[in-house]
């Protein structure tokens, strides 16, 4: 499996973060050591997810200017997962651009399994650094006109990226209000319009929403941490179905 993997969305709102953390919780209950590097500059969040925002001093930036080492900006989430952070700046003046962003991939990729790269949204400048070392990009989307319109241009910009490897999230799904919306005949229209192969359907839940603004996710107790764990696998060329109903 490609272990170099950018997580992204056109527009803001989709859940991304979340996803990100979500899926490096999945990865690491496998047994793997996982490393989330957050590229949501000023928008930093990863940190307050993984419950270890009290525990910052350095951030990817201080790591790029040489003001700490790299194990000094090092972070592990609490538990007993091997699940680990690099927080991104918390003003969007110090992002890091996409070479050095590159070259601070390539100096930590073999300490770890597999390396998450929480991107800004949209396709301006953070998202360029984001996917500058990815392998594969996961796309998180809401079945929603605007949103999907956001992962039409995320796809272009992968493709001049040279990414070839491109999945597609539905993030907080839900049936009733889907059907009720109208907008689409079906989830396969939504799928078309992306442009995108699927790899997971993730309900709408409050329980993650909870969990992830109290800094407890990688402790997901909830139902859906199963749809995290169906993507690893689908992720991994498992065939397994979609799990989509948490009630």
């Amino acid at each position: 499996m490609k272990k170099v993997i950018v997580v992204t969305s056109g527009k803001g709102g989709t859940g991304k973060t979340t996803v990100c953390a979500g899926l490096a919780a999945a990865l690491a209950r496998t047994g793997s050591r996982v490393l989330i590097i957050d590229c949501d500059s000023g928008m930093r969040g990863v940190d307050m997810m993984l419950g270890i925002s009290d525990k910052l001093v350095y951030d990817i930036s201080d790591v790029i200017s040489g003001g700490c080492s790299y194990q000094e900006a090092l972070y592990r989430a609490d538990g007993e997962l091997e699940l680990y952070c690099v927080a991104a700046p918390l003003y969007a003046d110090d992002e890091v651009s996409p070479s050095l962003v590159r070259q601070f991939v390539e100096s930590v990729e073999e300490d770890f399994d597999f390396i998450l790269i929480d991107s800004p949204a949209g396709t301006g400048s953070g998202f360029q650094s984001a996917a500058a070392a990815a392998e594969r990009a996961i796309v998180v989307i809401n079945a929603e006109p605007i949103s999907i319109r956001g992962c039409q241009n995320i796809r272009k910009k992968l493709e001049d990226m040279h990414i070839d490897d491109r999945r597609l999230v539905i993030n907080r799904f839900d049936r009733d209000r889907f059907v009720k919306m109208g907008l689409y005949e079906d989830l396969d229209e939504v799928i078309d319009e992306a442009g995108l192969r699927l790899i997971g359907l993730v309900p709408e839940d409050v329980r993650v929403t909870s969990l992830s603004q109290r800094g407890a996710l990688v402790h997901n107790w909830s139902p859906s941490s199963v749809i995290f764990d169906t993507i690893v696998k689908r992720l991994d060329g498992t065939d397994v179905p979609l799990v989509a109903d948490i009630r």
